[in-house]
């Protein structure tokens, strides 16, 4: 679960949190990601962050208001 002060969802915070899923998504699925994109010829960096706001998706959010 990821607690949120409702009052600071500035850009900063959001970056954040994508940096975050981008590192669990990299540490998860790295390895995986890097095959499927050099197989495909994709880009492994835009597959990441792609990857890594789905992830956002699964999270649970407590906001604190």
């Amino acid at each position: 679960m990821i607690y949120l002060n409702y009052s600071n969802l500035n850009d900063e915070t959001q970056k954040q949190l994508l940096k975050n899923s981008k590192k669990e998504i990299q540490e998860r699925f790295g390895d995986d990601i890097r095959n499927y994109a050099d197989k495909n010829h994709f880009d492994f960096e835009t597959m990441l962050e792609e990857e890594a706001q789905r992830n956002l998706y699964s999270y649970d959010f407590v906001f604190i208001i």
